[in-house]
């Protein structure tokens, strides 16, 4: 009997249901409807990973090794898959399915140690949100490798949502867009100070800097950030204006700062701690100073995150739904202005990354390696579909530090936000 017609009874008794995927086999062989996604058991690891860790964590395994794939267009087989098992009952193997698994392992050859894992994962340790353990998780996924990034990324080098316009339908026209659109909100002017938390490849400082005259203080944790983002200050010529240090947002001290911005950097502090960041940006800004916080979120119902976020690209990474987060804010002492939902704005960004990364295949795997794209496509393709499909969302809050009287600085009508560029 072959492999694929062995495995089809056991996996349809797992997915309660009919395959939704077309498996095709290391012997050849093939099962399911021809219609469908096509998943690929290159070879009898590809099973002994999922034996010994069924799931998310063992199908990315595969994945990553190249013992498992997926023929054509990831996302689209991931979103085709995950539709048709909504509903369906639990996709880890039961108890009693046990004995019948393993006893089709061992017909088919599949029965052996553990694999070794493929390399990525992350190695922290230490007390959760620690200053060191903070600061391994950044370097753990931000310190890859600048030139990944810059190709990434694109010019910019902005790792956050792009804001999409009939007018900045580029991924480079979307991050200036973005980055406008926060100048504004923060309603930067000549000489206004800004402080830049989580201020990444210092993309957002060098645009209010150059653009608006602002001059910016940007922090970050990761060392190759520090190193390209100052060199990137000193090439523009922006020494006078623009300061990047390594440095943890516990140790800020000075102020108070004319507006605040922190870009995808809160999603990295914690639940336990959040209270404690936001009252540190409330004593950081002057009264009617501004904050801005472009930041991921997850639905009431939604777990975000995953095995597979949470082991290769963001341990200790923490979303709310929106709303707990504007919570926190006030609780500071802050004044919450405007919220913006920017989810599908997220979606397209990331096909844009995508779309790079299969456009320079063979320069990202110079970089970094096979398995190292092959894990970056997987994230991307799933991340996609989270904030396609409504797992997660992405919103930019504005807050205000009020007067001791009440008064917010801020516009009652905020319509020059959406304004054209300068």
């Amino acid at each position: 009997m072959t492999a694929a017609a062995q495995l089809e009874p056991l996996l349809t008794g797992l997915l309660d249901g009919p395959l939704p995927f077309r498996l095709r086999a290391w012997d050849g062989s093939t099962a399911g409807p021809a219609d469908a996604p096509v998943v690929v058991l290159r070879n009898r690891r590809a099973l002994r990973r999922l034996l010994w860790q069924p799931g998310e964590l063992g199908l990315a395994d595969a994945y990553i090794t190249g013992d498992l794939d997926v023929e054509g267009d990831l996302a689209g087989g991931l979103s085709s898959v995950r539709a048709a098992l909504a509903g369906r009952g639990p996709l880890r193997p039961r108890l009693a399915d046990w004995p019948g698994l393993l006893a089709a392992a061992a017909r088919l050859g599949v029965l052996g140690p553990r694999p070794v894992p493929p390399a990525g994962r992350a190695r922290v340790g230490g007390a959760l949100h620690s200053r060191s353990r903070d600061r391994a998780v950044i370097s753990h996924h931000y310190d890859l490798s600048n030139e990944f990034y810059a190709l990434l990324l694109g010019p910019a080098t902005a790792y956050s949502c792009a804001y999409w316009t009939p007018k900045a339908d580029t991924l480079a026209a979307a991050q200036t867009a973005k980055f406008d659109l926060i100048c504004r909100k923060l309603g930067l002017e000549p000489g206004s100070r800004l402080l830049d938390v989580g201020c990444g490849w210092g993309a957002l400082a060098l645009h209010a800097a150059r653009e608006y005259g602002a001059r910016v203080t940007g922090v970050t944790l990761s060392a190759r950030q520090h190193a390209h983002a100052t060199a990137a200050v000193a090439e523009a010529g922006l020494t006078d204006r623009v300061g990047i240090r390594l440095q943890d947002y516990r140790e800020l001290a000075d102020g108070p700062y004319d507006a605040i911005s922190c870009v995808e950097m809160g999603e990295h502090v914690g639940d336990g701690r959040y209270p404690e960041f936001a009252a540190r940006l409330h004593g950081l800004l002057r009264p009617e100073g501004r904050l801005l916080v472009q930041q991921m979120s997850r639905g009431a119902n939604a777990p975000g995150g995953g095995a597979f976020i949470e082991t290769y690209i963001a341990p200790d990474m923490s979303m709310r739904p929106v709303g707990a987060t504007v919570a926190m804010l006030e609780d500071a002492g802050l004044e919450v202005r405007n919220v913006e939902a920017m989810r599908e704005h997220y979606a397209r960004t990331i096909d844009a990354w995508h779309d790079r990364l299969e456009e320079h295949l063979a320069d990202f795997t110079d970089l970094v390696g096979e398995p190292t794209v092959r894990l970056w496509r997987l994230y991307m393709a799933g991340s996609s579909l989270a904030f396609a499909e409504r797992r997660m969302g992405v919103d930019q809050i504005l807050a205000v530090r009020p007067t001791t009287a009440g008064a917010s600085g801020a516009p009652a009508t905020p319509a020059e936000w959406y304004a054209e560029a300068p």
